[in-house]
């Protein structure tokens, strides 16, 4: 991979804390095994949204693929859709949803609610189309992050032959994706006025804005800081995702991403009340070296790995996992 396009991928923002401190979190946790449990032979399906997965690692939503590898977010559906998991497409994807799709494989689709109305009501239509059967609304990015890896390397668009294939409106042109400051809560609701999709709302961290979500009828919430590219010094998602999972009271599903790299820690957060995870960047790597097997057999080790902790530590199905399996390390 090019080694400008290698540290877009790999970086975050401002001085990177947040980003080493979604890896550094997890080390600062231990796994307090059981015994005599019989587990047998574990059993690690997951029901999200009327999907029958696999496994509960999903792919999170990352932009740009085609940068990685010449099959670009296609060769990532269909990696997923081996694996027996979801891929959550990003709006930034540089392929556009319908071919993602054809990939096969269930997908959600990720969106920056646009200022333009009718434009990211077009656009949620195009991926209800397209079979998107969830749609992620990111909702920790007001402003862009400053990433100060692409400014150094002076990264600030796609190569020539590349665009954001999604932000391609009904005259052909290519839009820039816009962050919006003004965007709130009625936001939400009028999403849910235009789509009957379930609504997913990604980069929650705080508690009462996890209570705000179920008050606003949102149908599950992703504890995420956006990989540590947007808010340099927010909270680890792992240290977040206790009080996360507490505030919603098992009312709808909570998922987690940020500095998953094993299967101990999918089993961490797991226990730390996650339904499901996603990760991006072990994914983006995967595809760069091997393209859709690439993918597929990540996700394969990831949950492998995930089954052999839990038998070690006494569990058969992920809802076994609970928070005294997990321990701060002194």
């Amino acid at each position: 991979m090019n080694p400008v396009h290698a540290d877009y991928f790999a970086g975050g923002a401002g001085e990177e804390r947040t980003l080493r401190d979604n890896l550094a979190a997890y080390d600062r946790l231990r796994i307090v095994p059981r015994v005599l449990r019989a587990t047998g032979d574990r059993d690690l399906r997951t029901t999200l949204f009327g999907a029958d997965l696999a496994t509960p690692v999903l792919v999170a939503p990352t932009a740009f693929h085609l940068l990685a590898h010449p099959g670009g977010e296609a060769a990532t559906a269909q990696g997923a859709a081996a694996a027996g998991t979801v891929m959550v497409v990003s709006m930034a994807a540089t392929q556009p949803v319908e071919q993602i799709a054809a990939a096969g494989g269930p997908l959600w689709f990720q969106l920056y609610p646009q200022p333009d109305l009718e434009f990211t009501a077009s656009l949620v239509k195009r991926a209800e189309t397209a079979g998107c059967r969830a749609l992620v609304v990111t909702a920790d990015s007001p402003v862009f992050g400053r990433r100060e890896r692409d400014r150094r390397n002076g990264f600030t668009d796609l190569p020539d032959g590349l665009a954001c294939e999604n932000m391609r409106d009904d005259t052909g042109r290519v839009r820039d994706i816009e962050m919006d400051p003004a965007l709130g809560w009625d936001r939400i609701g009028w999403l849910r006025g235009i789509t009957g999709l379930p609504i997913l709302i990604k980069g929650i961290l705080h508690p009462a804005d996890a209570r705000l979500a179920v008050r606003h009828g949102v149908d599950g919430v992703i504890v995420s800081n956006h990989g540590g590219r947007q808010l340099d010094g927010a909270i680890a998602t792992i240290d977040a995702l206790p009080a996360v999972a507490e505030a919603v009271g098992g009312r709808i599903p909570v998922l987690v991403d940020g500095g998953i790299r094993r299967g101990a820690d999918v089993l961490i957060a797991l226990a730390r009340g996650a339904a499901a995870v996603l990760v991006g960047r072990p994914v983006i790597d995967a595809l760069a070296v091997g393209g859709a097997d690439g993918v597929r057999d990540q996700l394969r080790t990831l949950t492998a790995e995930l089954d052999h902790a839990m038998a070690l530590a006494g569990a058969k199905r992920p809802a076994d996992l609970t928070p005294d399996l997990v321990a701060v390390a002194g």
